[in-house]
């Protein structure tokens, strides 16, 4: 299936590594004119250099942002308007589930947590929204599955991917005026090198393991690669009818009929 994704123009946030890399691997094999971000710039390039082995460099622009600073949002908007003229596809992959335990975190804990998770993403959908309008194109949201059931997650994690996807439907509604599209993805358990679910199998293996078997139906975690593919589909135009959805992608983990 083709999905004429070549030469869209594509920022990724978040795509030094893990889900965020996995994506940005999947444009650049459809084509497509992919803007890399992170917070370092060393990172970006070393990247960038790794990528043009395998993908034209002209198609690659890499750009350091701190997505919680909207001056910094701003001035990436401006650069990305110079280089590729506009914006077709814009995916958010934003956040971090490291927190407290306790059950109701403070509200330290909560603000901090909902800026890098929930206001970040707000932000970007809203300086970028200009350029997405004028195209007519597409916005994808990156949550979890922590936003859609109680998992075991913390609290304020939890909440701000809830606010999230709520906020994904409410914008699709909104945004179809202007023939744009949004989704969510909420990722399930996905392992990559360096993330979150490494350094818990290195702790402890064992538990793991028997945790993954009891709560996931497909008995294993998920990959990046998995997750890129459905961006990939709901963001080009062989998903146009598709907008305001969440899809979960987690082995079975929440399955559920309503």
């Amino acid at each position: 299936m083709k999905l004429n994704l070549h030469e869209k123009r594509v920022l990724i946030t978040g795509s030094s590594r893990g889900i965020g890399l996995a994506i940005s691997e999947a444009f650049l094999e459809e084509g497509a004119r992919v803007t890399l971000t992170s917070r370092h710039q060393s990172d970006l390039d070393q990247l960038k250099n790794t990528l043009s082995q395998r993908f034209v460099q002209s198609s690659i622009l890499a750009l350091a942002c701190e997505f919680t600073d909207i001056e910094r949002i701003r001035k990436l908007k401006e650069q990305i308007n110079l280089t590729w003229k506009g914006l077709d596809i814009l995916i958010i992959n934003l956040g971090s589930g490291k927190s407290v335990s306790e059950p109701i975190p403070s509200i330290e804990n909560f603000e901090r947590i909902f800026q890098v998770n929930f206001d970040s993403a707000i932000n970007t959908s809203r300086e970028f929204y200009s350029l997405i309008k004028e195209s007519r194109g597409s916005i994808l949201f990156i949550a979890s599955i922590a936003g859609v059931e109680v998992t075991g997650a913390p609290t304020d994690y939890s909440v701000a991917k809830s606010a999230l996807i709520a906020y994904s439907k409410n914008l699709a509604r909104k945004a179809a005026r202007d023939g744009v599209r949004v989704n969510c993805i909420a990722p399930g358990n996905i392992y990559f090198d360096g993330g979150t679910w490494e350094e818990k199998v290195k702790a402890d293996p064992e538990r793991i393991q028997r945790l993954i078997e009891t709560t996931v139906p497909l008995h294993r975690f998920g990959k990046p690669e998995e997750i890129a593919a459905a961006v990939a589909f709901l963001a080009s135009e062989r998903s146009s009818f598709t907008t305001g959805a969440c899809l979960i992608i987690d082995g079975g983990q929440t399955a559920r009929i309503f």
